[in-house]
């Protein structure tokens, strides 16, 4: 009846009530209560229900004292700043605001984790001590700000440093951390090994360390679905243990000998990651199994790993990379036998050893392993990442036969370089090939017409739902008719995208502020021309993919123009990004920009660069946009371009950065005529959109583009109050998410 598993379900059920929905006072009643109804069931019919209450008991008590004993004491400590001393465990890395390491310390004699943000310009590696003042930061549930995701690692503490500090090199004293030691070892030798076009892709399918990945390659990955295979998980654990058996030549004894140690130095190199500790936890498994000549069960062994792995951390059920991972491989579990038998019964049994016999099995297998694997991940993936690849059922076939060659290459070429270096360079070059043909193939994919959809566009969302409903159906109905299932999933997906990409064309004008936290990025739809204004915002990449997924959501591959009101980066760092994905006709920029930003920002685009000294006029059918060149101050954001769009029915301002010295210019100097849209200067700085420039234009909506809970306290109070003195409706982006305005 695989108890454990019913009982795994109850307990990760619980660790999920502790962490989303109850809190702490209440969660030994809820166990109470919960124990009740399992003694009733356990005295009735329903078995399964037993197990799963009372794995729910258990999870409910076990949470409860975690949360107690662990999670209390450092949720005091969220906000202060402490004087201590921490230990690296890993290596020290740059950020964009300095640079980063993984560590621990103690708290009432309990060790826990901390990533910290130093001023150490050296690196900092394992054993290392850092010594000073840190602003502590709590990450998990319960916390003065939002949980964030290194909870699910088992990281409670983000530390910011304070003041300066002291950094011990523990040098030749350093002992332990060998994963750590390993991975970056490892990771030294393929930098110095592979050629340069795949050295960052070959260190993260092996390492999973992307942080190297162009974005191009990153983005690619991602919309042809293998985004996986730079981010180790239990395909590679697959891979490696087909490796330990053809080494240990298919002996239990030598296997076990081999591969139980190799799994966990594995597991230890790639960090110990939720997805590859599952996939060792099982592979283990299946090994002692043989080994012992026991029967293996998969979703037993599923339900232990699960087990093992929430004892240790229940807040693992947060991380995406744990759900993820789970959901591939209950998919498999669920799914791939009754997808094999009706493609085995359309393409007939292949049996035999013959070419074409070995080919049809292959395509079978292949292709039933990954749409089983994509039919609960593909919600998630929609859910975290906003994308859908289309092709990834076809991208996994084109391609996973290569990234298992690749994979095999990269070992081999670790192993002979410890004994023969131009031996391995040689070895690498060769295992190079397979790894350019999965990013050729990627890159190939990724660029057809739908190779993804996004939920940028809520009617995507429908048609997720309507599938997934459908999926429920067809799994339910007693005749199951796969071809039905299919055409209505089609059906329903022509239906989303023509409503996607022909809504925007209902209104004449049609105007959205993308929430991209603490920047600004716009785009006006009108007469059929499509023009960005800005693209920057938190983080360059997030604004640049918010900025081209949406378009892509609405039908369209290449916008009209790009105005930059200037260069500073919250309004122009994703230019470069979305410039990747997305083609212009023109880039246009302050003519006050400094050289190098307009080299950085123009850099690689082919499309015609204008930069901006007087005003200008972009004249269209049925309205015009009028772009006010910069007034040459000192200050780079009195000299933002300001953009106003007038239709017969419509006005709208943007006035980028500018505080009330360039509003004041922009009055004196031109005739602004009263305008139906405003956005915010400065993203509500108590020094713009002052009360000359609101007098003067008379805005009915003003919409402010401003990051939630920003460290300059836009929207400042004051602006606010003006806004709502002249009457004006108030919407922003920290609040309502994207906005959009119609006419």
């Amino acid at each position: 009846m695989r108890k454990l598993m019913w009982f795994t379900i109850g307990f990760a059920l619980s660790c999920a009530l502790g962490v989303w929905m109850l809190p702490q006072r209440a969660l030994l009643p809820a166990a109470l209560i919960l124990l009740a109804l399992a003694a009733l069931c356990a005295k009735g019919k329903y078995r399964r229900s037993a197990f799963v209450l009372a794995g729910c008991v258990i999870g409910l008590g076990w949470y409860f004292g975690f949360s107690h004993y662990r999670l209390n004491p450092a949720r005091e400590l969220d906000g202060a700043t402490v004087e201590t001393t921490f230990t690296a465990t890993g290596y020290s890395y740059k950020t964009d605001y300095g640079c980063a390491v993984d560590g621990e310390f103690a708290l009432d004699g309990k060790e826990y984790k901390i990533r910290l943000y130093v001023n150490s310009a050296g690196e900092v590696s394992p054993g290392d001590t850092a010594t000073g003042s840190f602003q502590l930061r709590y990450t998990a549930p319960g916390g003065r700000e939002d949980p964030t995701h290194h909870a699910g690692e088992g990281v409670f503490f983000l530390g910011y440093q304070r003041g300066d500090g002291k950094i011990h090199r523990a040098g030749e004293d350093a002992s332990g951390y060998l994963g750590t030691r390993l991975n970056h070892s490892i990771s030294s030798r393929l930098r110095d090994l592979f050629p340069e076009s795949v050295e960052a892709f070959a260190r993260a399918l092996l390492l999973g360390d992307d942080y190297d990945l162009t974005y191009e390659t990153d983005t690619a990955l991602k919309i042809s679905g293998i985004r996986h295979i730079v981010a180790v998980s239990g395909l590679h654990v697959a891979i490696l243990f087909t490796l330990l058996r053809a080494v240990s030549f298919n002996r239990r004894w030598m296997t076990a000998l081999i591969g139980l140690p190799v799994l966990y130095l594995f597991a230890a190199v790639a960090r110990f990651t939720p997805s590859v500790t599952r996939a060792c936890i099982m592979v283990a498994l299946m090994i002692l199994a043989q080994l012992l000549d026991r029967e293996y069960d998969p979703p037993t062994a599923l339900a232990f790993a699960v087990l093992v792995m929430l004892l240790k951390n229940p807040l693992i059920i947060t991380s995406i990379s744990f759900q993820m991972s789970v959901a591939c491989v209950m998919g498999i579990l669920l799914f791939q036998p009754g997808i094999t038998r009706w493609l085995s019964e359309k393409l007939g049994t292949p049996k035999g050893k013959t070419t074409k016999a070995r080919l049809k099995r292959w395509f079978i297998s292949s292709v039933s392993v990954s749409v089983s694997a994509t039919a609960l991940t593909m919600p998630m993936s929609a859910y975290y990442f906003g994308t859908v690849s289309l092709v990834s059922v076809l991208t996994n076939l084109l391609t996973l036969w290569a990234v298992s060659l690749s994979f095999y290459g990269i070992v081999a070429v670790c192993l002979v370089s410890l004994l023969w270096m131009k031996g391995a360079a040689i070895l690498a070059a060769i295992t190079a090939l397979p790894m350019q043909y999965v990013l050729w193939m990627a890159r190939l994919l990724s660029s057809f017409p739908l190779a993804a959809v996004y939920t940028k566009s809520v009617y995507i969302i429908f048609w997720l739902v309507f599938l997934y409903l459908l999926l429920g159906i067809f799994l339910l109905s007693q005749n199951k008719r796969p071809k039905v299932l299919i055409c209505c999933a089609a059906l329903g997906l022509c239906l989303a995208l023509l409503f996607s990409w022909t809504e925007h064309g209902f209104s004449d004008i049609h105007f959205t502020a993308l929430d991209v936290g603490q920047g600004q990025c716009l785009i006006l739809h009108h007469d059929g021309k499509t023009f960005l204004i800005d693209c920057g915002g938190s983080n360059d990449k997030t604004a640049a993919d918010e900025a081209a997924e949406t378009l892509l959501s609405r039908g369209i591959t290449k916008v009209d123009g790009i105005i930059l009101t200037h260069g500073d980066r919250d309004h122009s760092g994703g230019v470069s990004y979305f410039l990747c994905r997305m083609d212009a006709g023109f880039l246009m920029l302050p003519a006050t920009t400094a050289p190098e930003t307009a080299d950085a920002l123009t850099a690689g685009f082919s499309g015609e660069v204008i930069l901006v000294e007087d005003n200008l006029l972009i004249e269209a059918s049925e309205g015009k946009i009028t772009v006010f060149g910069p007034i040459f101050a000192a200050d780079s954001n009195e000299n933002s371009l300001c953009v106003l769009f007038e239709s017969e029915n419509c006005a709208i301002l943007v006035t980028g950065d500018r505080g009330q010295l360039g509003e004041s210019v922009l009055l004196h100097e031109n005739t602004v005529p009263d305008v139906d849209l405003l956005i915010a200067g400065h993203h509500g700085s108590k020094n713009s959109t002052s009360e000359e420039l609101l007098a003067a234009i008379s805005p009915e909506t003003v919409f402010i583009s401003v990051g939630e809970g920003n460290s300059y306290g836009h929207p400042a109070q004051e602006l606010l109050d003006r806004l709502t003195d002249f009457g004006c409706a108030i919407f922003r982006t920290d609040k309502e998410g994207t906005l959009i305005f119609r006419r």
